[in-house]
């Protein structure tokens, strides 16, 4: 018989120790308790930046409006500003194939001379970074050359169909589901043996069916679409005019499929920014918030559209990155509109009834169904694949071109990005997640005022990247979902202290390295990693902890695990996987009573007689009130002063 922790035949019968237990380590001592990890500070806070909130103002983001025609007055064409220092363009006005009647004191805008082709004989524009503007557009050569067959039917599938039909692909084991709920169509549906060589037009419905008019899904295909409310990229590409990549290269090696959709009017068809990105980003972040169980698989989907544009040789890596940027920053302050506050919650309800009956799944069983995915039917259930191709196309490779250790902003109401997929953290604390997981700064285009070209919302879905002061994490396991267990993935660094409060689960699983400590008061708090809790000192005053690592956990600091209502669980792994699931701890492991549970993971079935390492440390004092050893009926322990061994009976 198999003896797992989960198999409920198997349960653990507890063994109360004497003081006298073989081996015992206090005899004639008295134990000292020591202190909690010392207080770190108040937690740290991202104050808003002074730059004009795109929130705020993206009703601006309009063309054909004098009001809105410049730099200074266009939500959207300020937010790329960055772009000015690669290419200037031959007017600093919305006004390619635009003009507007003077309004409010606005001079009318005349209709610019730009023509879209470069070196065709009519003026320009000018490049001012000649070894950015040429990467960008050597990038779109060398991609386009080494396009792929299967790159080839993406490419094409992702320009040709609506895009918030294309990108529900990234709900893995749900798109059925979803697309089904949404009622979503679309007309191009066998393309493979003709992406090459044939042009289609999508005459599906794009998103679904929104409103009372689907009465189960309705309200979230609403708030898919009102993510694009203000979101046109159109205005920034009639203000900055800059051409297409197979206008600026013959080498360009564009689909050939596309070439009857190249349009024929240059002049206000400007390549940057690329509007399918924009497009494919907010669509993804909108069904990431209403759906957070899929939430990094979805923005990867949202990236991937973006580099299709690139493989179609439609778009260049700046216009894409432009699109991520515009996109996020348009999701972003749709969702934040006070106005828009029942919606997001009728979404996210109706979208999770709909799925879970969809799928046979229940509260408690839709999130594992949601992973459940694998290589042969969700392009996106490889974790490292995705977290890797989420950082290559924020960047494109580009070198970066200012200085790279710049803090980084995090612009206002960009913490609504994450307020389903972290509901248990505060606003402010949000903020400090997206802030300490944000990408380098340097890189083209990216570094606007506000930051939202910095933002990494894959890392930010795996939690803090570092910790700053004390780091209070308080977690409601009867509210569900990630309320009630979480997993932050992320190498959390910095000097501060974290403090688990509340009945949730917290696991974590990077190579951490903050220093300040770790204080357990309630719940459960998890290492899945070697280096779960960093480098400093963990304490256990209320809660259990958890050790399921590949390897012994090791604790930088010392182990206090006071008595009543504590517990130290161990998940040992067996002989196959080493000193899986023990403790190790560098200092000093002080036990004041509360429970040892032992546990085994992996298969792993040890036998009567067989003798457990369980805790190793530099000093070990004090003993367990309770153990318990999952299928054994006796276990007899033996404190030495440096480790804790079991013998199983």
């Amino acid at each position: 018989m198999q003896l797992h922790s989960l198999r409920p035949h198997l349960m653990a019968l507890s063994v109360a120790l004497a003081l006298s237990a073989c081996g015992s380590n206090t005899e004639d001592q008295p134990l000292v308790i020591p202190a909690a990890p010392a207080d770190q500070g108040a937690a740290e806070t991202v104050a808003v930046p002074g730059a004009t909130a795109f929130v705020d103002t993206i009703a601006t983001n309009q063309r054909g409006d004098a009001r809105y025609a410049t730099l200074a007055t266009n939500a959207g064409v300020r937010l790329l500003g960055g772009f000015l220092s690669i290419w200037k363009p031959l007017t600093e006005l919305v006004d390619a194939g635009q003009s507007a009647p003077a309004v409010d004191g606005f001079p009318a805008v005349v209709a610019s001379t730009w023509s879209g082709v470069p070196g065709d004989g009519t003026p320009d524009g000018t490049v001012l970074n000649a070894a950015v503007h040429q990467a960008n557009i050597d990038y779109v050569v060398n991609a386009t050359s080494k396009r792929t067959a299967e790159q080839a039917v993406q490419a094409y599938l992702d320009d040709r169909r609506g895009k918030g039909y294309s990108v529900t692909d990234g709900m893995g084991p749900l798109t059925a589901a979803w697309r089904a709920a949404a009622q979503q169509t679309t007309s191009i549906t066998d393309v493979a043996a003709d992406a090459t060589t044939k042009l289609y037009n999508d005459s599906g419905n794009n998103t679904g069916v929104a409103g009372s008019a689907n009465a189960s899904f309705g309200s979230v295909v609403d708030l898919v679409n009102l993510v694009g409310n203000n979101a046109s990229t159109e205005p920034a590409k009639r203000f900055y005019k800059y051409a297409r990549p197979y206008r600026w290269s013959s080498s360009v090696v564009l689909l050939p499929a596309l070439v009857p959709a190249k349009s024929s009017t240059p002049a206000t068809d400007g390549g940057f920014t690329s509007g399918h990105t924009a497009e494919a980003v907010r669509d993804s972040l909108a069904m990431a918030y209403a759906v957070p169980e899929r939430f990094q698989e979805m923005v990867s989907r949202g990236l991937e559209l973006g580099e299709s544009r690139i493989l179609a040789g439609m778009h260049s890596p700046l216009d894409v990155i432009s699109g991520r940027i515009l996109g996020t920053a348009s999701a972003a302050a749709n969702l934040a509109d006070a106005a828009n506050a029942a919606k997001k919650s009728a979404a996210v309800t109706q979208a999770h009834s709909a799925l879970m009956a969809a799928t046979g799944t229940t509260a408690a069983t839709f999130a594992a169904y949601a992973q459940s995915g694998t290589a042969a039917n969700d392009r996106f259930a490889d974790y490292a694949a995705n977290k890797a191709n989420y950082a290559r196309r924020s960047t494109f490779g580009f070198a970066q071109i200012a200085a790279t250790t710049t803090t980084a902003s995090v612009p206002k109401g960009a913490e609504v990005l994450l307020e389903t997929r972290l509901p248990y953290l505060s606003e402010a604390q949000r903020r400090v997640v997206l802030k300490t997981t944000a990408l380098a700064s340097g890189y083209p285009v990216m570094d606007d005022a506000e930051g939202w070209g910095r933002l990494n919302l894959f890392a930010a879905a795996d939690g803090y990247g570092a910790f700053s002061g004390n780091v209070t994490i308080v977690m409601d396991a009867a509210k569900g979902g990630f309320n009630a267990a979480d997993r932050w993935r992320n190498d959390i660094g910095g000097a501060g202290k974290l403090v688990k409060q509340g009945t949730g689960t917290l696991k974590l699983a990077g190579a951490n390295s903050w220093t300040g400590g770790t204080e357990l008061t309630a719940g459960t708090l998890q290492g899945d990693s070697v280096a779960a809790f960093g480098a400093g000192d963990v304490y256990n005053s209320g809660g259990t902890l958890v050790a399921n690592a590949p390897a012994a956990l090791k604790l930088g600091g010392k182990y206090t695990q006071l008595s009543g209502g504590t517990t130290l669980e161990l998940d040992l792994g067996g002989a196959a996987a080493g000193s899986a699931g023990s403790l190790t701890v560098t200092g000093t492991a002080t036990i004041a009573g509360g429970t040892l549970r032992i546990k085994f993971a992996n298969g792993y079935k040890p036998k009567a007689g067989d003798v457990l390492t369980v805790i190793t440390a530099g000093s070990l004092k004090g003993k367990f009130t309770t153990i318990t050893v999952d299928g054994f009926s006796s276990v007899t322990p033996n404190y030495g002063a440096t480790t804790l061994t079991l013998t199983l009976g």
